[in-house]
């Protein structure tokens, strides 16, 4: 069984990753062989499809803040369990040639599926991005 504060840690240390920028082999144990990953602009598969997905938003998004909201189990068995996830996401975007980046404010709801792994650690075998809300004043995907 995967506990609410295990799945707390994973998640946070997930966004955690994201706004440092880590490289990408850090990612790898926190993914299954078969992950799928359903994002707006694109639906990825395996490691290689992450990998393709992670280089190319480092390119777009700087100064990245990621603040944990909702991490919670919403239906589990023996191999793991499904979480409803919200992220409250910062980041600013700079268009070339542009004189100003812009700034992206939303809360991203989504749907993870997590497996306990052979080694104990936790890896996300799907992950949804469900929807965004925007906050006021923020630039739009």
């Amino acid at each position: 069984m995967i506990t609410h504060p295990e799945l707390w840690s994973f998640a946070a240390n997930w966004y955690r990753l994201l706004d440092i920028h880590a490289p990408l082999e850090s990612f790898r144990p926190l993914l299954t062989e078969d992950v799928q990953l359903v994002f707006p602009e694109a639906t990825v598969k395996g490691f290689e499809g992450y990998s393709g997905w992670y280089n190319n938003v480092i390119k777009i998004f700087f100064d990245e803040e990621h603040t944990l909201k909702i991490a919670d189990i919403t239906n589990q068995d023996d191999g793991g369990c499904e979480a409803h996830v919200v992220v409250n996401w910062h980041a600013s975007i700079w268009n070339a040639p542009e004189a100003r980046s812009i700034r992206l404010m939303m809360d991203a709801d989504q749907t993870w599926q997590v497996h306990r792994q052979a080694d104990g650690s936790l890896g996300v075998s799907k992950y949804v991005v469900n929807f965004m809300t925007y906050e006021p004043g923020s630039c739009k995907l």
